[in-house]
């Protein structure tokens, strides 16, 4: 997901210097002297980020609050905030000012005194909008809880999804944990991308091998016992000796209505796709070369 950086260009170098700090811990930010291109259209392009972004971090200093485009771009937040019902503007106090009448019951990150405790700050409130290892997904009255942790076992990378699936108007829920475990080849791969400090685009890319499982098979399991029912899978290239284990397991907890219970796991995983998609940070220009050099590589075992 990412944060629009609304800001006074007065404080462009402060503002720099927080954008690359929030970068470096995985945030996607959106600040205009980065994005923008000579010939651009300038309001085309920042009414279209400020709308298509998740949260506006509007960064608040003297020259801030009395710049007529900073209001316009605080204004355009507390729409969104108004029509999409939710927390848009993340506000970030950069210096002693008037802080702006419709701000003022918020709680703001604070960068004044003490630049980590104000970022850590920063990377709370983001997180709750943009983390990408856990989130809820909500739909009606049905919500989904989600995360992925990952870990080795016997020298093999395995990462796992667990999902919670619950309905408001129902007395229980539904469980369902997904490990994916790579073989050695894949671990030796998985290697290379630590060693390369692109441990979390290792983990994105087995990530996608399970989502096109997903996609492409019909991932549904039917529960009609309180007890746990197992999937397995086997999925990859065998002609890179490239390979993914899958075992998915589901049960449902709470009241039992005497009713089989459909888990559609192929529609959980669409939905987590789109929301790490939509969440995780795209590589810069450095580490999308190190990408490609390890990608290039022929794969071997470890």
């Amino acid at each position: 997901m990412t944060i629009f950086i609304s800001y006074s260009h007065a404080d462009k170098e402060k503002v720099d210097h927080l954008a690359a700090h929030m970068v470096k811990r995985n945030a996607q930010v959106w600040v205009d002297t980065w994005e923008l291109n000579v010939g651009d259209s300038l309001i085309h392009r920042v009414q279209e980020a400020i709308t298509e972004s998740d949260a506006l971090l509007v960064v608040l200093s003297k020259a801030s609050v009395q710049s007529e485009w900073c209001k316009k771009e605080l204004n355009s937040g507390l729409f969104r905030e108004l029509d999409e019902k939710r927390i848009v503007i993340l506000p970030v106090l950069l210096e002693d000012c008037e802080i702006p009448l419709f701000l003022r019951e918020k709680l703001y990150a604070d960068i004044r005194a003490d630049f980590d405790t104000g970022l850590n700050s920063i990377m709370n409130a983001v997180a709750r909008i943009s983390n990408p290892t856990q989130s809820r997904l909500e739909k009606g009255d049905e919500y989904t809880d989600w995360s992925v942790d990952w870990w080795e076992k016997d020298g093999l990378f395995n990462l796992r999804f667990t999902i919670v699936n619950s309905v408001s108007s129902q007395r229980m829920s539904l469980l369902t944990e997904i490990v994916v475990e790579c073989n050695d080849v894949l671990t030796a791969r998985q290697k290379q991308f630590q060693d390369s400090g692109l441990d979390w685009l290792g983990r994105m890319i087995v990530s996608e091998a399970l989502f096109d499982f997903g996609e492409q098979d019909d991932f549904r399991v039917i529960l009609d016992s309180s007890f746990p029912q197992t999937f397995k899978a086997k999925i990859g290239d065998q002609k890179l000796g490239a390979e993914y284990s899958v075992i998915a397991t589901c049960r449902y907890l709470g009241e039992d209505n005497g009713k089989d219970k459909l888990i559609n796991i192929s529609d959980y995983l669409k939905n987590i796709r789109e929301y790490l998609r939509a969440s995780s940070r795209k590589p810069n220009q450095e580490e999308h070369q190190k990408l490609m050099q390890i990608i290039s590589k022929p794969m071997e075992s470890i």
